[in-house]
């Protein structure tokens, strides 16, 4: 399938420390790792710029020479606990809100002469100052945009409690003006609404499917799983693969079946997407 544009995704690489039940693994994470594996089988053209402070956490890219690493002082730590075995759409997170902004200066000399898209991964609202926005912006490229890292916030960061909670705050509104899509959750879209000047909204519920809102609403059926081994990452996934079909063949209802039908692979299966 020939490529016609050069996407730049953007987003912290994490470690991660997942829980189903009572068996524990820990993993290399973020949603630029995982959409990496996405992009790397659909949509070779693109490249991946991390922040974190252990360049070694590339080690599990499938194209090494495809990342850059804007080097920190800290790391994203997640634990991701999934209590329920039988029902992996419930999950329970924490993290060490790591504050490593992506700043403007960190990105200039790193991106290519020639950029036809930005894919964003916040994972909390200190990763993408607006600052930093702004300037992606100024591409006048399309934009992609996770919304779940901006409404994360420490449960009570006071008593150093860093269980996750989801809030709207009062920059959210320039953050996302003019931005070409943005993808979040059901339970996300209850927080923010629907009032903001983005192209397309693209809504996912778990195992209940998805629907994208822009000129009207289109409803994406869930492909069912014949066995679910490991849900983490599955919004990622769906994200990345609905963007590889939307620029290429600009239609939204092909774009979220494949991206159905690619979550439900990944989900059977451990780790990221894997072709085979």
């Amino acid at each position: 399938m020939e490529n016609f544009m050069t996407l730049v995704v953007i987003g912290p690489v994490t470690e991660d420390l997942i829980i189903i039940g009572e068996e524990k693994s820990r993993k290399v994470g973020g949603a630029t790792y995982f959409q990496s594996f996405v992009f790397e089988e659909f949509y070779k053209d693109y490249l991946a710029v991390v922040n974190c402070s252990d360049e070694s956490l590339i080690r599990d890219f499938p194209s090494k020479d495809k990342v850059k690493v804007v080097l920190k002082d800290d790391t994203h730590f997640f634990i991701n606990r999934y209590p329920f075995e039988d029902n992996l759409d419930i999950r329970e997170q924490i993290s060490n809100f790591a504050d490593i902004p992506i700043l403007k200066s960190d990105l200039e000399d790193i991106l290519p002469d020639e950029i036809d898209a930005f894919v964003i991964n916040p994972l909390n609202r200190h990763d993408f100052p607006l600052e930093t926005i702004d300037y992606l912006k100024s591409f006048n490229v399309p934009i992609f945009m996770s919304v779940q890292g901006f409404l994360r916030m420490p449960l009570d960061e006071v008593n150093e409690n860093y269980t996750i909670k989801l809030e709207d705050f009062d920059e959210f509104c320039d953050i996302l003006e003019g931005v070409t899509s943005i993808f979040l959750d059901e339970g996300e879209l209850n927080i923010i609404g629907l009032d903001f000047d983005v192209d397309e909204i693209v809504v996912t519920d778990g195992s209940r499917g998805s629907r994208i809102i822009g000129d009207g609403e289109i409803k994406i059926d869930a492909v069912k799983c014949e066995d679910v081994v490991d849900t983490t990452g599955c919004g990622d996934t769906y994200m990345a693969a609905y963007i590889t079909q939307k620029i290429l063949l600009k239609n939204s209802k092909i774009a979220g079946d494949f991206a159905s039908s690619i979550a439900s692979r990944k989900i059977e299966n451990s780790g990221p997407y894997n072709s085979n």
